[in-house]
């Protein structure tokens, strides 16, 4: 019985809830609920981009209602604008952006009055604050729901064996394990077992857990990742079982998936998500670009003159989250910037993100005006100097500084050359300087931020 359980648990089998009835699985009532969202989604997901969109204003006009109706804030910014009848992209548009700024002056203002009772327990998030500028949100049970419904759709899609180890590395969290995945399987799936550890462990550290631990499945904070690949190939550590990689919490830079290949030879697969809304889009089976979910958020991605962005595109993102009703988030400007994509060959309608770009506050102020993503060469650094760490602060729009972290004293002539490699990659009309440290330190959510700038725009 415990093999057949075993065989079973890799074809994501229910698990049942009645005793004595392990096939066909009869879930209790949260399984039942989250396999009922996952029906929808396998249909929503093949429905055309019309016919996504038109759910999706069906139920943006239920959400600007309410808002209308019980939250101040939103009393107040729409009493001279009609919100109400038939709603459409264009006249969604005209209304203005709601910005972290928002968040943090009017948090009281803009929690309803009277959410639905059915949508369950309020509680209260944060942001980590990371440009010193922390905001504050509320969201329901239902939104905990999509999240983890969300959650469960990416593990389907990407065909992951249930009863697989999983692996975790965290920011801020307690090291041991658990007899599940966590909250948003357990209920419905039986997983095999989950074990975890911090961020705030030295990369050296993390490569020799994991290869203790031995897992089929590894995820952790995209700039974390890619550095353990980095420490994994140079010391020539593998674990055996590992099929997949996941990443979150930043953008995926362009080396990261070739790097994690040569280390380990297994794929990743990359989430986008933000603390206020949850996921934000998934990663396609067959490719390396993102599907919104469109069934939970509504996605912009616009121009400066606030007009939407064609494929090929880079603008900033702009989320509606569809069904938080104790704090509606409305055309909320996130602070991120993507590249909008053209519609999948996969077959799923859900609109596409090409490329995730990253903060705002992550792009390069240029002498001559303007702002980009910077390149810094960083592939090369190790070929130049033994640079363990680093990071590229811009101080001023002339003033680049490059904390590094190495393993020696660097020379004149290796400073040069990383001098000129960096200042190749940023372009001309920076100052560049260097100063060492012992450790660069990650921020308090477990990211890192290879980039950022104190220039304001």
């Amino acid at each position: 019985m415990n093999s057949l359980r075993q065989r079973l648990a890799h074809h994501a089998l229910p698990l049942s809830g009645l005793p004595g009835a392990l096939w066909p699985g009869l879930p209790a009532v949260t399984g039942q609920r989250m396999l009922a969202m996952q029906f929808q989604f396998t249909q929503s997901e093949r429905w055309s981009p019309a016919q996504i969109a038109a759910a999706q204003f069906s139920q943006i006009e239920l959400l600007l209602r309410h808002a209308r109706d019980t939250v101040p804030f939103y009393r107040e910014r729409y009493a001279a604008i009609d919100v109400g009848g038939t709603m459409d992209a264009a006249r969604f548009m005209q209304l203005p952006l709601l910005h972290r700024g928002d968040l943090q002056q009017h948090f009281a203002a803009l929690r309803s009055t009277a959410t639905p009772p059915g949508h369950g327990r309020i509680s209260e998030g944060g942001t980590s604050g990371s440009t010193g500028k922390p905001i504050r949100f509320l969201a329901t049970a239902a939104c905990d729901a999509f999240w983890h419904a969300f959650t469960v759709r990416d593990h389907l899609w990407h065909r992951r064996e249930f009863g697989g180890k999983l692996a975790a590395i965290r920011s801020r969290v307690a090291p041991g394990g658990s007899a599940g995945w966590g909250e948003s399987t357990d209920g419905v799936f039986r997983t095999g077992p989950a074990v975890m550890c911090n961020t705030e462990m030295p990369v050296a550290e993390q490569a020799q857990w994991l290869m203790r631990e031995d897992p089929d499945y590894l995820i952790s904070v995209a700039s974390n990742v890619q550095a353990l690949a980095r420490h994994c190939f140079r010391a020539g550590l593998r674990p055996p079982r590992l099929q997949e990689v996941r990443t979150y919490g930043e953008a995926l830079h362009p080396e990261a998936r070739d790097e994690i290949a040569a280390a380990w030879g297994v794929p990743l697969t990359d989430l986008y998500s933000c603390r206020e809304a949850g996921y934000l889009a998934l990663q396609c089976p067959g490719h390396d670009h993102y599907h919104v979910q469109a069934e939970g958020v509504y996605l912009e991605i616009l121009r400066a003159d606030g007009s939407a962005c064609a494929p090929g595109e880079t603008g900033q993102v702009v989320i509606t989250v569809l069904h938080n009703f104790a704090m509606p988030l409305i055309r909320y400007a996130i602070g991120d910037h993507a590249e909008a994509g053209a519609p999948c060959d996969c077959g799923r309608g859900l609109p596409v993100i090409r490329r995730i770009r990253g903060r705002v506050r992550n792009m390069l102020r240029l002498p001559g005006g303007g702002a980009r993503y910077p390149r810094f060469g960083e592939a090369q650094f190790g070929g130049i100097a033994p640079v363990r760490q680093f990071q590229v602060i811009q101080r001023s729009l002339h003033g680049i500084e490059v904390a590094l972290v190495v393993e020696r004293p660097l020379s004149a002539v290796e400073e040069d050359a990383l001098r000129a490699l960096v200042a190749k990659n940023l372009g001309g009309g920076f100052d560049i300087g260097f100063s060492y440290h012992e450790e660069i330190p990650r921020l308090a959510s477990g990211k890192y931020e290879d980039f950022r700038s104190e220039v304001a725009f």
